[in-house]
């Protein structure tokens, strides 16, 4: 089973990013314990601050992998561009956010990825993460 794990902007600031909100443990470390955990599975990671890269990015894996988990950062509720890419892809998508967006700001509020996703999960820390890869082994 192969995964793809996408994060956008500012998520490549984990560990160090306000840590109050996103805790101290940063991506690259957490990848290493989430490929540990699931060993059987194939987990790619790609992180880009850029909306268009997040678009390709989906277009090259949406029609082989088996999964994707994506945390779209603030273009979660900004970016048409990429619900339209989440939505014109086979493989099913899992939206994550490691903060709780429904307790924070209200424009956050509003996810336009969200309705083309399989899922959403949201305010269970990095754990969201292996979360979605769980539900990916369970269907």
């Amino acid at each position: 089973m192969k995964i793809q794990i996408i994060n956008g902007p500012n998520l490549n600031l984990l560990g160090i990013r306000e840590p109050g909100i996103y805790g101290n443990l940063g991506f690259d470390e957490y990848i290493t314990q989430l490929r540990s955990m699931y060993s059987i599975l194939h987990i790619d990671y790609y992180q880009s601050n850029v909306e268009g890269e997040l678009i390709n990015k989906l277009h090259e894996v949406g029609f082989e992998y088996d999964g994707v988990v994506i945390n779209a950062g603030g273009y979660t509720h900004t970016s048409v561009a990429l619900a339209d890419a989440i939505a014109s892809i086979k493989t099913p998508v899992i939206e994550v956010h490691v903060s709780n967006i429904y307790a924070r700001e209200e424009y956050r509020h509003v996810s336009l990825t969200g309705k083309n996703c399989k899922g959403v999960l949201t305010g269970f820390g990095l754990d969201g993460y292996r979360l979605a890869i769980e539900s990916f082994l369970k269907s």
